[in-house]
Parts: C-alpha cells; sequence; structure tokens
C-alpha cells in the first residue's frame, strides 16, 4: 500500500517578493522616523512629518529645488518675514550657511527636525511649482532665478515667440499658466511697456509695445485665449463673468526684491474682450533729471525752479509721453532730509525713500483732489500732484503754490502754451495763474537710433527742406554750434535692436517760463497761438526744434521725429 504523500505547512506558503519588500521598506522608514525623533530631543528641535504637514507654495519657492536639495533642507511655511525650516541635520555645514543666508534676507526661522524621507516628499512638491504662482488676490509672484533664466535665454521677440510655441507643442496641465507667464517674462526681458492681447475671428493677436510701437510677437488660439483671458482677470481682481462692459484691474510681479505693477484693462470686442496689460517697472521710470535729454539751456532754467521755496511746475503732453518719470526726477533732485515731500498718484510706479507717496482710489473716495486736500493737513514742502484733471484739485493745487509750497503736476495739453488756457477753462483765476507757475513744459518720446546699425545719410530734397525751415526759425543760432546740417541718420535694424532700428526712448521737450509778457497776456483769456508769440524772447527751443537737433546729432531720425512732433505746423 502506497504511503501519503507527506506535505510541510510551509509549502503552503506563497512568497510575495514585493509585499515584502514594500513591508521591509515600511520598517526602514518607521526606523528612520523613530530615530529623527530621538535626536530632535536631543538637539532640542521638534519634529515633524512633512508627509502629512501641508506646504505653502509661497514658502517652498523661497529656497530653489537646488539650494534645497544641497542643504538637506526645504521651508514649507512663511507668514510675513516668519518662516518654518525642515531640516535633516542641524550639523550640516551647508543647513547653517543657508540659514545664515535665509537670516540676511530678513526672515525668521523656526527649525524643524524631519527624516530623509520627508525631505523628499516635499521636494517633489516642487514640480508643481511653474514659473509663477498666485499668492494672493492681485499678486503674481515670480521667482528670481526663473525670470533671470528666463530674461538670459530671451534676446528677441523671436525668442518669445518660440518659447511660446514649444509650450503650445507640450499639451500638459498647467499650460494657461506658463503661456502667461512666458509671455510677461519676455516683456521684461525685452523691456516691453505694454502686452496687447487682441482676439480676432480665427485667433488671438499678441503684441508688445517696445520704445513706444507696437511689434507683432505672434499668433495663438481663441480657445487657448479664453483660458488666459480668465487667468489674468482672476489674478487682476476683475469679475470672470462680466463680459459687456469695460473692467480695469491691477496685480503685481515680484522679480527678486523688485515688485513690478501690472495694470490690466479689459474692453468687450466683437470675438472677446481686448486685454492691454501695462507694466510699471520701476528701473524704467527712475531715470536722473539730466538723462532725459532735455537740452543743458532748459535744464538750467529748470534747475533754478525747483531750488525755489515755493510755485509750480507743470509737464504736459498725452498718455505715455514720460510726463511721471519727469516728475519722478524733480522729486529726486529736491529730496532731502530737511523737507517733507508727499505724493498724491495712480497708481505710485516708483518708491521712493524717504517720500510719502499716497495712492488715490475712486472706488473708495480718495480722489486726486481728497487726497490733495490731506497732504495740505500734514505741511508739507513739496506737493508732487499725479494729474490735474477737475476744477477743484486745480484750483486747491494753484492756492498751495501761492502759499509757500513747490508743487509737481501734470496736465493733458498738447504744448506747453496749452497749459494756461486749460488752466482758465478750469475756472482757475487768471490773475493768479501766472503768480503760481513758475513754468510749464511739454514733452514727447522719440526712439532713439540703435548705434550699432545707424546709418548716416545726406538731407535731400522734402527732408532737406523740412530741417531747413526749422532751423530758420531758431532765432538764438548759438544753439546750432558745431551741428553738422547737411547729414542726417537713419535706422537700419540689426538683432541687438530686434531689427527695428531703435533701442531706448528719450525725451524732447519745450517751455515756457512766466515772464512779465506772459503775465500781461494771460489776464486777457489768450489762446495758445498768442501765448508762443508772448514767450518767443524766452529763446527756449520748440518741441520741434530741439527734436530736429536731436535728429543732427543722430540720436533719432527724421521719420521717428515725424512720427511724433507735426513738423508742418507750430
Amino acid at each position: 500500500m502506497k504511503r501519503p504523500e507527506k506535505r510541510y505547512y510551509f509549502d503552503m506558503i506563497e512568497f510575495n517578493e514585493e509585499k515584502q519588500g514594500k513591508r521591509i521598506s515600511d520598517l526602514r522608514k518607521k526606523e528612520e522616523e523613530n530615530l529623527v525623533q530621538i535626536l530632535s530631543q536631543k538637539y532640542g528641535l521638534t519634529y515633524l512629518d512633512l508627509s502629512v504637514t501641508s506646504i505653502n507654495r509661497d514658502a517652498l519657492r523661497i529656497l530653489s529645488e537646488k539650494k534645497a536639495r544641497e542643504a538637506q533642507a526645504v521651508v514649507f511655511d512663511i507668514t510675513n518675514k516668519k518662516i518654518n525650516v525642515a531640516i535633516r541635520s542641524p550639523n550640516s555645514l551647508r543647513t547653517r550657511e543657508i540659514i545664515d543666508e535665509l537670516k540676511q534676507k530678513g526672515y525668521a526661522p523656526t527649525l524643524f527636525m524631519v527624516s530623509s524621507q520627508s525631505l523628499e516628499s516635499a521636494w517633489e512638491r516642487y514640480k508643481d511649482l511653474t514659473y509663477s504662482l498666485e499668492t494672493k488676490a492681485g499678486s503674481l509672484d515670480i521667482s528670481g532665478e526663473e525670470i533671470a533664466r528666463v530674461v538670459n535665454t530671451v534676446k528677441s521677440v523671436e525668442d518669445v515667440k518660440k518659447m511660446v510655441h514649444n509650450i503650445l507643442a507640450l499639451k500638459k496641465g498647467g499650460q494657461v499658466s506658463k503661456i502667461l507667464e512666458i509671455i510677461i517674462a519676455g516683456a521684461l526681458a525685452t523691456k516691453a511697456s505694454d502686452i496687447h492681447l487682441e482676439p480676432e475671428e480665427g485667433y488671438t493677436r499678441l503684441r508688445y509695445r517696445l520704445d513706444g510701437v507696437l511689434i507683432d510677437i505672434t499668433d495663438f488660439n481663441n480657445e487657448i485665449y479664453r483660458l488666459v483671458l480668465s487667468r489674468i482677470k482672476l489674478i487682476a481682481s476683475m469679475k470672470i463673468n462680466i463680459k459687456n462692459i469695460a473692467q480695469d484691474g491691477r496685480f503685481t510681479i515680484k522679480v527678486e526684491e523688485n515688485n513690478i505693477e501690472v495694470r490690466a484693462s479689459a474692453i468687450p470686442g466683437a470675438y472677446n474682450e481686448s486685454i492691454v496689460l501695462r507694466i510699471l517697472n520701476p528701473k524704467s521710470i527712475s531715470v536722473p533729471l539730466e538723462e532725459l535729454g532735455i537740452h543743458p539751456r532748459l535744464l538750467a532754467v529748470l534747475e533754478y525752479e525747483i531750488k525755489k521755496p515755493n510755485g509750480m511746475i507743470l509737464t504736459t503732453g498725452p498718455t505715455g509721453s514720460g510726463k511721471t518719470t519727469t516728475l519722478y526726477a524733480f522729486l529726486k533732485k529736491v529730496h532731502s532730509s530737511e523737507i517733507k515731500i508727499i505724493t498724491i498718484e495712480n497708481p505710485i510706479e516708483y518708491h521712493l525713500p524717504g517720500i510719502v507717496q499716497t495712492q488715490t482710489d475712486s472706488k473708495k473716495g480718495y480722489t486726486f483732489l481728497e487726497g490733495l486736500r490731506s497732504a495740505l493737513r500734514q505741511d508739507p514742502d513739496v506737493i508732487m500732484v499725479g494729474e490735474i484733471r477737475d476744477a477743484e484739485t486745480a484750483e486747491i493745487a494753484v492756492n498751495a503754490a501761492l502759499t509757500g509750497h513747490l508743487v509737481f503736476s501734470t496736465l493733458h495739453t498738447n504744448n506747453a502754451a496749452g497749459s494756461f488756457p486749460r488752466l482758465i477753462d478750469l475756472g482757475v483765476n487768471p490773475k493768479v495763474i501766472t503768480s503760481a507757475i513758475g513754468v510749464s513744459m511739454a514733452q514727447r518720446l522719440v526712439r532713439k537710433l540703435c548705434g550699432n546699425c545707424k546709418k548716416e545719410m545726406e538731407l535731400t530734397g522734402a527732408q532737406k527742406q523740412t530741417v531747413e525751415m526749422i532751423l530758420g526759425s531758431i532765432s538764438d543760432k548759438s544753439y546750432l554750434a558745431g551741428l553738422n546740417t547737411k547729414t542726417v541718420w537713419e535706422h537700419e535694424g540689426c538683432q541687438e535692436c530686434n531689427f527695428t532700428g531703435y533701442k531706448g526712448r528719450i525725451g524732447v521737450y519745450e517751455a515756457i517760463r512766466t515772464d512779465e509778457s506772459i503775465e500781461d497776456i494771460v489776464r486777457n483769456n489768450p489762446s495758445e497761438r498768442e501765448i508762443k508769440k508772448a514767450a518767443q524772447g524766452q529763446n527756449i527751443l520748440s518741441i520741434r526744434q530741439d527734436g530736429i537737433i536731436k535728429v543732427l546729432q543722430g540720436t533719432t531720425s527724421l521719420s521717428e521725429l515725424r512720427r511724433v512732433v507735426d513738423l508742418e505746423y507750430e
């Protein structure tokens, strides 16, 4: 009789290598966590498990992923300047260096001890980050390292176009945010002042305003634009569901230590809302008075006027003519610790240390008028009013200039002579206007010729006639000393100037001082032409005369000057 086969118990056990491996890994993780808990008590730090801890993305960006991995650390929470930092070992030299670096930047770190597995789980969160993220309503934070990378990559508008196309080709999540980031970063890299997104029937056009002129960048489909539009409206605090009325908003881009404000404007269109983003970069507006392009003779007049303890200096010109930049240059020139300066602006485009700056908000009833009234209660020596828009603001500003204050402000008129009729139209008494205003100036911005590709050419035909006519109108011929009146310079285009022929901008100016002849005529409610005639004896260049001199000097071209200034009639 055959004996039954013996079966042992272990024959019936199925060995699952994957499960066993996971169990061993879990045991090792648990052992490491237990060890870290013990070590944390030794070092007097709080133990933490980051795998079950909420990680603040704003905090995560304080350290780049590369630095975080090198230092075996991660910043996982932030409140104002107080940050929570998880570290692997307090004895690590690199960790201590990073903590010291954070302290030098003004952060107050609280240290937590974590395991290597905790750090790995936190570092994985870096994959969720793009170049930027919405940190709060109205704020778009771009990391300094990422924007530096984009700026170093973008050398021309063609680079921006390639980057947008590359993102569109990926078709991955986060595409919309990255498109917007590249558009904004590209504008910063190319020093664009505006971003224009204009939907057409089958596509949306992207354009940058470079040195005052719109340049086509690229097109993309309207479906992507609808998502980009929603994203812009969200961060600019606009109402996403309202599409049939115009809306305005703003948000801030933080690039390293600089806050760059972006003003957003949306208006209804035939196919969708059109968006314009105006970039207010502090670096572009912080220009010394001596570098604005003001002729030395006019500069001497302005420097004399701003040294006075009272009076008013007005700058005039259309939107985008550089008036605010000129006002800031005045402020920096007069600023000292001995005087109090208050500005009323919308928006505050450049923060000046030692100056009280206040921003109007019409929705809350804080207008230029209310701001000016409030400023006068604080006994300032110098006041800057961003814009005189109405009769009451004009009257109070003029009275302030008459009562011991130096006032800087702007008006929307076409020329310097237009300031006087404009103030009279606003109801200001003509008898006090000339007592208040020291000088009224007008300005425009022209593009500067690219020094790498500009070329000299002989003046002929209609161009020669135009130049000779304007030069002939300059009564003081000493302005023409050393000028070559036979040739001008024109643009050609190269890679350095994005093939536009121009790089950067400079102002062309005119001014009228309030002297006896101006005082006599203003009392009779004169026209602009009558004021210009009365000011001829001052021997200050008109805008077109100043422009022609810059053309002959090779600073700009005749065609560019003609684009912004009427050269035929004065």
